[in-house]
């Protein structure tokens, strides 16, 4: 997986679906990848039926799930802080009689495992990012007064022993929805550490993840993010017994009814077909965005950081893409400052992104992690370089979002409205490509696709008008 792979925002509440004195209470609080969303509301649902509803709240809460991400470095750090306020939280609460568990789920509980409960006693649950479907049977564990540890990388499938999300639940999530089909990661970059805490790639049977396509749609959710380490390295189960490649998966959920937009993320270069390509081309419900992280544009950093493939290479690919589907927004991930990496090879990478143009992009300074390859090499880059060369990158990258941002000025783009926006009349929804666009409208809206004439540029979102 890639160092930037599906950066959202630092917490994802859940919706609260129901109420009621005699119910018990989960908070989640999700920090890093879609991913992670995406186990959050599993997670939800596999509470659900033991008597949880979710809450926005952590104070409300008689389960509090810390849903971790490793990507970045100082990431135990950051949740030992926040296991600080939730302590403070936990004592408040048994002064009022009320039982707190708190547990730490995800990737920094798999890469931490049972010294999360060595070095802070506010945890009662270290639970990896394969047993979350374990949680009902963990907590009655730890109701017996023990503190459970469970990060084993099961042979089972966690997937099988998922509940489906009850339709209110599903409605209440909005008109878009995640949908994880592979997980885990064989290619071990140097600088990575998903083959550690997500395991070995697996994919599930096409024929599951159509049934939950076809739940969620019934339910009305109308596009579907398909979510891997590798996505397109996808080779779940297929309709005849053998392997079937993201291609014929696509093809698949094309099919489902109701469903209208189907995106995918995130790839990796060597896993990107020709076959894949032409989908972007003959298969209309694949919206015409592409997330393909590159890291660099030096072929030396490249092979050290045992990407298996070229800057030339990447060039190919992007140039079959776009002759595919010439209007695709590209977005890609890039990593400054990785150890040993020269002015030269910087530029390299601020070359490559002058000629593809990119509509938008995640770039971080290199974060060394324990246990990769990389963090053992004598020669880091020191901070200030690095902090240079990222607002050096970050600076031209901005500057082609806005230019790919100003394109759609003028046009008429169909928009999947999902909610509500922060102005009295005003929706919000996504264009095609990816774009956050506010419009005039109303809440019966949700869940439909409607047509938007671009008129503003905003930050970090499209205005335009609806006329229906």
């Amino acid at each position: 997986m890639d160092s930037a792979h599906f950066k959202t925002s630092p917490q994802t509440p859940l919706p609260v679906v129901a109420t009621g004195e005699n119910k018990r209470r989960v908070f989640i609080k999700s920090f890093g990848c879609q991913m992670n969303v995406y186990d959050a509301d599993r997670m939800a649902d596999v509470l659900a039926p033991e008597g949880y509803d979710t809450t926005n709240t952590p104070e409300s809460a008689d389960l509090i799930i810390l849903n971790t991400c490793n990507i970045r470095e100082k990431a135990a750090e950051k949740v030992y802080s926040e296991l600080g306020r939730l302590r403070e939280i936990k004592l408040d609460r048994a002064k009022s009689g009320k039982e707190t568990l708190v547990a730490v789920a995800g990737c920094v509980a798999q890469a931490e495992g049972a010294g999360l409960l060595r070095n802070t006693k506010t945890v009662d649950l270290v639970v990896g990012s394969q047993s979350y479907h374990k949680l009902p049977e963990l907590l009655a564990k730890v109701r017996t007064k023990q503190r459970v540890v469970d990060t084993e990388f099961p042979t089972g499938d966690k997937f099988a022993s998922l509940p489906m999300a009850a339709r209110e639940r599903v409605q209440a999530r909005g008109a878009s929805a995640f949908l994880t089909i592979q997980e885990g990661c064989d290619k071990f970059c140097t600088f990575c550490v998903v083959p550690y805490t997500r395991g070995a790639e697996i994919s599930r049977p096409v024929a599951k993840i159509v049934e939950e396509a076809t739940h969620l749609a019934s339910a009305g959710v109308r596009e579907v993010s398909l979510l891997g380490q590798n996505v397109n390295a996808y080779h779940g189960q297929g309709p005849n017994g053998g392997s079937a490649t993201l291609t014929q998966l696509l093809y698949a959920l094309a099919d489902v009814p109701h469903l209208e937009r189907l995106r995918y993320t995130t790839s990796h270069p060597n896993d990107m077909s020709d076959e894949l390509i032409e989908a972007h081309k003959y298969l209309p419900k694949l919206m015409p965005s592409l997330h393909l992280p590159v890291q660099s544009g030096s072929n030396r950093i490249l092979k050290a950081m045992n990407r298996k493939h070229t800057h030339e290479e990447y060039r190919c690919i992007i140039d079959k893409v776009r002759q595919a589907r010439p209007d695709i927004a590209l977005t890609s991930d890039f990593i400054v400052g990785y150890p040993g990496e020269t002015d030269a090879e910087f530029e390299d990478t601020v070359k490559l992104v002058h000629d593809i143009e990119f509509a938008a992009a995640y770039s971080f300074k290199y974060s060394p992690r324990p246990g990769t390859p990389a963090a053992d090499h004598k020669t880091q880059i020191s901070e200030a370089v690095m902090q240079e060369r990222l607002l050096h990158l970050q600076s031209l990258l901005r500057q082609q979002q806005i230019a790919f941002n100003q394109q759609t000025i003028g046009r008429t783009v169909n928009v999947l409205v999902e909610k509500q926006g922060r102005m009295d009349g005003q929706m919000g929804g996504r264009s095609p490509y990816a774009q956050a666009v506010h419009f005039n409208g109303n809440i019966s809206m949700i869940g439909t696709i409607v047509p938007v004439t671009i008129t503003t540029l905003m930050p970090n979102s499209l205005t335009g008008l609806y006329t229906p």
